[in-house]
């Protein structure tokens, strides 16, 4: 009798074994060494991990960004000027998938500038291409606004090397990001910006979940709605641009509605500490023959002064756009104009009143 009943669970078993692809092998030794409850657990086990990849796959699939753009199906059969006027209607589109999200975007920003206005720093978070446009956007701050480059950092899953070379799997792992903001010695003061085209990237999401345990500020980029990582972060912005005209490729549409958004982060924050007078980006480092060049002409600009007048102000200065400016408003000397700004924390405005 008790024959019969290991025959029937072993038929039982390989059963279902046969039906969930396992191998029976597998079971076999789980029967042998556990017991048959550990031999089905297994099975069970296994019948979960499957469903959760089906799952994993339709949710994939069924964002907006790995869609088919119905505009290219023919994509391979166009003519290059057809295919350069369709991804210029398509690139017009992204503008206007960003205008419902200004408000958050600017609730964004007021946590940057905060975060900045406490000696806290911007850290970009993100994958693949969004990654990459995060550490941009983070090394465009040092050249553009004199910022220190711990100030605005970009970290891509993966490291350096993903910049230029995929780094398989980094992105799947939420601990990597978590990690990372570890390795930077996160704290409150600082404000995090986690970016993913798809709005599920693990990486991203470890990231954010840390950085609200430390208390810092947390913002997350998604160019899907719904996103998986909005539910992750104080403000959440989502910038749907649609399909892509190649399907599934998050560096265009996606990538562009993404660095706009950046540059209104960095630009509009840099703007709020006093990184600008008027419009002119007066805390640039003139560190070659261009940017000497446009220092001057800033100059030139902002005090009505000629060409050979900013040139002095300039030597005078130390090759300080903003000390050359304010000693010729405030008709001061270089010293007087230096203390001035640093009573006034760099704001120009501030320093001439």
């Amino acid at each position: 009798m008790i024959n019969l009943i290991v025959t029937f669970n072993e038929y039982v078993t390989y059963f279902i074994t046969v039906i969930l692809a396992l191998s029976p092998t597998v079971i076999d030794h789980c029967y042998h060494y556990f017991g048959r409850t550990a031999a089905f657990a297994a099975v069970l086990f296994v019948h979960i991990l499957r469903n959760e990849e089906k799952l994993l796959k339709s949710d994939i699939n069924q964002l907006t960004t790995e869609s088919r753009n119905p505009a290219s199906s023919h994509l391979d059969e166009m003519s290059i000027l057809a295919i350069t006027q369709l991804m210029n209607q398509e690139d017009a589109k992204v503008s206007q998938c960003i205008t419902s999200e200004l408000p958050k975007i600017a609730d964004a920003i007021a946590l940057i500038v905060t975060a900045f206005k406490a000696d806290g720093r911007l850290i970009y978070m993100g994958a693949g291409t969004s990654g990459r446009l995060g550490v941009l956007d983070a090394a465009e701050c040092v050249p553009t606004f004199g910022t220190d480059p711990e100030m605005v950092q970009g970290l891509i899953a993966g490291g350096p090397q993903a910049m230029t070379v995929a780094v398989e799997g980094a992105e799947d792992n939420p601990n990597l990001g978590a990690q990372d903001l570890k390795d930077l010695t996160l704290t409150a003061n600082d404000a995090v910006v986690g970016l993913a085209a798809s709005g599920r990237t693990p990486y991203v999401i470890g990231a954010l979940d840390y950085a609200q345990h430390i208390g810092a500020a947390t913002i997350s980029l998604a160019c899907n709605h719904h996103a998986q990582i909005s539910q992750h972060a104080q403000v959440a912005i989502e910038v749907a641009p649609g399909p892509e005209v190649l399907s599934g490729s998050t560096r265009l549409k996606a990538g562009t509605a993404e660095k706009m958004v950046l540059n209104m982060l960095s630009t509009i924050s840099m703007v709020k500490i006093g990184k600008v007078y008027h419009n002119l980006m007066v805390d640039v480092k003139p560190t070659n023959e261009k940017l000497v060049i446009r220092a001057k002409h800033m100059i030139e600009l902002a005090t009505g002064v000629s060409a050979d007048k900013a040139s002095e102000l300039f030597i005078a200065a130390h090759q300080n756009v903003k000390t050359a400016i304010v000693m010729n408003l405030a008709n001061v000397p270089a010293s007087n104009a230096e203390q001035r700004l640093r009573r006034a924390h760099g704001i120009v405005r501030d320093a001439l009143q």
